[in-house]
């Protein structure tokens, strides 16, 4: 089953230096239609003006995930983990027991296009914990790689969760396969382009959320990048 859920149909945070969309409920928007899709809680797809960025703000008990997809963001926080992420980089944050951090566009003037993505950890109060991956460059050309899991490979970041991220960066009409374990749903976010999956096209911000399948294939209709949550 395919469930889409179109771009222009999320909620939205607009204020000077920030332009937010949700996939799920978030701050004042509330979706009860979307609160969740199983541990997947936040998919916020911002654009930050270029010197602007988050002050010093406090987390726990969540894993929160950064997916740049255009110009960088600098983070620190309190454990004394920090750095600058870029597009071909995965950022991993377990606010655990409790975390404050800050982010903010690297650029003075450019703009920072990012994802933001919260996953809710199968254990509370576990120490807090900063991780930033280089993605192996070309695994993800014209097919799906994971970037991040509970038992991470060298190039990939843990999450506290029975749950996986895979990224493809698709040339145009390229055909992605990601195969699903029983009892297993998914995700599929649109970070650039277009593709189908079924009869299905999904646009850039478009997302679907897929259950009782045991084979995803997507195929790019443009030069396309999508974000694929395995999740239990």
């Amino acid at each position: 089953m395919i469930t889409v859920r179109r771009s222009d149909e999320r909620g939205r945070t607009k204020i000077g230096w920030l332009d937010s969309r949700h996939s799920f409920s978030f701050g004042e928007y509330y979706d009860p239609a979307f609160e969740n899709f199983g541990p997947l809680r936040v998919i916020n797809e911002d654009w930050i003006a270029g010197g602007a960025g988050f002050p010093p703000h406090p987390h726990r008990d969540m894993e929160i995930v950064t997916y740049i997809i255009e110009g960088a963001i600098s983070h620190k926080d309190s454990i004394g983990g920090g750095g600058t992420i870029k597009p071909g980089e995965i950022q991993r944050m377990s606010a655990g027991s409790g975390i404050v951090h800050a982010e903010f566009n690297a650029s003075a003037n450019e703009t920072c296009h990012l994802l933001q993505i919260w996953i809710m950890p199968s254990k509370k109060g576990i120490a807090p914990g900063y991780e930033q991956k280089t993605i192996n460059p070309g695994a993800t050309t014209n097919h799906f790689s994971r970037i991040a899991g509970p038992e991470p490979a060298d190039n990939e970041v843990r999450l506290v969760q029975d749950a996986e991220i895979w990224v493809a960066q698709l040339d145009e009409e390229v055909e992605a396969v990601h195969n699903l374990r029983p009892g297993r749903k998914a995700w599929l976010q649109v970070a650039k382009g277009e593709v189908s999956i079924g009869a299905e096209r999904l646009k850039a911000g478009d997302a679907a959320a897929l259950t009782d399948m045991t084979q995803i294939q997507v195929r790019s209709r443009a030069p396309s990048e999508v974000l694929l949550f395995d999740l239990a």
